[in-house]
This record gives C-alpha cells, structure tokens and sequence, in this order.
C-alpha cells in the first residue's frame, strides 16, 4: 500500500478513501491490533478497504460495552439487539436460567451474564439514550469478555448472577461463542434438540435473535454481511419468520412457570411474530427503540 511516512494519520485517510464511515473509530481499532507491526497495520487496512467486516479482521466486536469473540465467517452482533438485552435483563430474578437460542458468537449471553455479574451496567448517553458501558473492575475497566472465559460448565467468570447456556446450529459460531460464554456452556445443533434435557421446565429466560431476514431481501443487505457472514444466520425464509415458528411453537415445554421468552424482529414483522406468540398461548407485547431502530417481542407463559 502506498502512503506517506506520516505516522499512522495516513490509515485515517486510507480507511476513509476506502468508504469507511468511522474511519477514526476503526483507525484506532486496527492500530490496536496491529500492535505496533507496520506489516500488519498494512494488511488490516487493505483488507478492511476491500471489504472484510472490521470484526472478523480484528477478531473481536463492541457489544452492549463489552468486547466478544468474532471469528471469521460469524455474526457481527448489531447494536440494535442490545435492545434484547435491556428487555432480558429487566425484572430477570437473580439466579435466573437464561438460555440464548441461536447465539451466533453468544454475544447476547455474554452480555446477559456481564450485567448479571455486574461488570457491565446500565447508563444514559449525551443524547440521553440508554446504554451498556463496562464497569470498573480492580482499579480499571476491562470490557473483554472471551479472552478469559475458558470455564467448563460454571458461571461465566466465576459470576452468580445469571445461568447462562447458549445453542447454536453453526459450528464456527459455537466456536466464537465456547470463547464468550465456556466450553461447557453452548451447545452445538438444531434449536431444541441442542439443549441438555436438565433444561426442560427450567428456562427462565429464552432470548433469540434468529435470522428473520426475508430470502428475497438477503440480495440487498451489505456486502459485508452478503459476503462475509454465514447464510443460515441471516436467512429466515420466505417471510422471514421460518425460524422463529419453530422456536415459538417449542419453547413453552422448555420455560419455566413464569418464564418469558423475548425474540427480536423486524418493526414490520412484529405484528407476526406476535400473532406467533399469541397462538402458542404466550402473552406478547412488542417492546421498540427508536434511536437503535429496534424491535423485540417478549411472551409471558
């Protein structure tokens, strides 16, 4: 790459040339990984110029203020599903058994965890919206969460605040997320059928972000997500809505008296995915925030 000898300015430059929309945000963050190899820096930013999602390069994305496992070829998780977490979290007993189905890297679990553990908490922005920011732990704040989760089954890091599992069907997002959540505690297959039977009755929380795009609309997503992020964790079938029937239809014999299972989905498709709820006898209501442009729809059993 041709650049002038000008310090790292020039990968500013280069990443908004490229058409990066936060290139100062994502300049820091390649030169972070770059970790002082001029070789390196160079490779991250031709790469992420020709399109390879920042994540993916880096191996890690900033999710509800923590840093989560992304491997190459997984789910970037969106700000907007922080949404589903806010919701998951509120009036969530401690103690509680959350299961993340479809969890991609197990972002939203890990999040779930964190704030249970209270290593992330709640906060209000200059704009006045409601965000996660990490919290600081022994004198500094450290939002990294899958460089350390290595546990076989415990609470993530050793936390009590929530019983956190994850499934997914997508073995290199089972990968990502053993990292997020421990190896003991995400499970690899097709929804239900992924799951310990010890969990039956006992889920507290179900949290679900499945893929809910439409299959004709796939075509026009970002080619970051097109090319670079695996199909079956976008496609949703012909309305969208293939795999949350599924889930919706099985998810009663799995909650617990009480249990709610929360699922995001488009602000058109809500009105659907509640009509779901409603038919397998859950009560829904449709939870929004404008300034994420979320939609998440939770059922009571």
């Amino acid at each position: 790459m041709t650049r002038r000898d000008d310090g790292t300015g020039w990968v500013v430059g280069a990443l908004r040339a490229g058409g990066c929309v936060f290139a100062e945000e994502e300049a820091a963050v390649v030169i972070e990984a770059a970790a002082g190899d001029e070789a390196e820096l160079e490779r991250l930013v031709e790469e992420r110029v020709a399109g390879r999602p920042l994540e993916h390069l880096v191996g890690w994305a900033a999710f509800a203020g923590l840093r989560v496992v992304v491997g190459p070829g997984v789910f970037v998780p969106r700000r907007r599903t922080e949404l589903l977490v806010r919701a998951a979290v509120r009036d969530a007993p401690d103690g509680a058994v959350v299961v993340d189905m479809c969890c991609g890297s197990g972002a939203i679990g890990a999040a779930i965890a964190a704030y249970g553990e209270g290593r992330i908490r709640l906060s209000t922005d200059a704009d006045g919206d409601t965000v996660f920011e990490a919290v600081e732990q022994g004198g500094r704040v450290d939002g990294n969460v899958g460089f350390e989760a290595a546990d076989q089954g415990g609470p993530v890091h050793g936390g009590a605040g929530f019983e956190v599992w994850g499934a997914d069907l997508d073995a290199a997002a089972v990968a990502s997320a053993r990292q997020n959540l421990g190896a003991g505690r995400v499970f690899e297959g097709d929804l239900f059928e992924a799951l310990p039977a010890g969990l039956r009755g006992r889920v507290d929380v179900m949290v679900v972000n499945a893929p809910y795009v439409p299959s004709a609309a796939i075509a026009t997503m970002p080619a970051e997500a097109r090319e670079h992020e695996a199909p079956i964790a976008l496609d949703g079938g012909g309305d969208g809505l293939d795999v949350q029937r599924r889930i919706v239809a099985g998810a009663a014999e799995w909650l617990a008296e009480g249990g709610r299972l929360l699922i995001e989905t488009s602000e058109q498709q809500a009105p659907l995915t509640a009509a779901l709820f409603e038919a397998a006898g859950l009560q829904p209501h449709v939870e929004r925030d404008e300034s994420l442009d979320a939609t998440v729809v939770v059922g009571h059993i």
